[in-house]
């Protein structure tokens, strides 16, 4: 965007009283934050959908059904439904603004198949009338003809299709729970930002998000706050692979 230069040197102003007044560190926070946080077509003018994902873990970063006891039983877990002791209201709300932002969702099969049999009866639910309409983009191989509204299955270039989908005007482009598509988008950096929600309660065995063995993964801290309930909200962005030394 072009500025005059009465607007310029304005903002070089502004630049120098919040220097002034919080310090280098704390600029560079702001204008990295205020950045990331829109990403502009430059080619368009317009904001492009920003990629972000949230999941459920447990303490010890199990995140396989975390609803339900019998939300998913892959492998024989036995473990499921450890979220219902820790709900409460701060954490609905958070749920639910992330929906309100979303402009598609970004699904993998497995949780779209745990989905599609629930939403479309609680259409009444304001969450559930949101993904309803949503477009869902799903990346398979073996999800054929799907009849739930809207959904539009991604069977070839999966990275090419997301890129695509992150190159749309549009606000936020979520990926909710579906763990290994996470592994996959964050192992390609295609993850803009990522909240780990994070509940008191150790599972002792399940899926987890991170392998034993895998890419390394250095992550900036946006936000973290925890609610009434005991679950902390811990709000990422990616910043590329870690890196290795000695403390001092």
């Amino acid at each position: 965007m072009d500025l005059s230069f009465a607007e310029g040197f304005k903002g070089c102003c502004e630049v120098a009283r919040f220097r002034l007044l919080w310090g280098p560190r704390i600029l560079d926070l702001i204008v990295r934050t205020r950045v990331a946080a829109i990403v502009i077509d430059s080619s368009h003018g317009a904001m492009t959908m920003k990629l972000t994902a949230t999941i459920f873990l447990s303490l010890d970063g199990v995140y396989q059904g975390p609803g339900a006891p019998d939300e998913d039983r892959r492998g024989g877990f036995q473990r499921g439904g450890w979220q219902a002791s820790h709900s409460d209201g701060e954490l609905g709300a958070f749920i639910r603004s992330a929906y309100e932002r979303a402009d598609a969702l970004l699904l993998g099969r497995v949780t779209w198949e745990i989905w599609a049999p629930y939403w479309p009866h609680h259409d009444d639910n304001p969450v559930g009338h949101i993904i309803n309409v949503l477009h869902k983009h799903v990346p398979s191989t073996t999800l054929r003809d799907p009849a739930w509204q809207n959904t539009h299955v991604i069977a070839g270039d999966t990275e090419a299709a997301v890129r695509e989908l992150k190159a749309r005007p549009g606000r936020d482009l979520p990926v909710q729970g579906s763990g290994r598509l996470l592994r996959w988008l964050l192992e390609r950096d295609l993850v803009d930002e990522l909240n780990l929600v994070v509940y008191p309660v150790v599972v002792g065995d399940g899926m987890r998000l991170f392998p034993e063995h895998g890419p390394t993964h250095d992550m900036d801290l946006v936000q973290s706050r925890s609610t009434p309930s005991g679950v902390t909200i811990q709000t990422y962005r990616p910043g590329g692979r870690a890196t290795f030394g000695t403390v001092i």
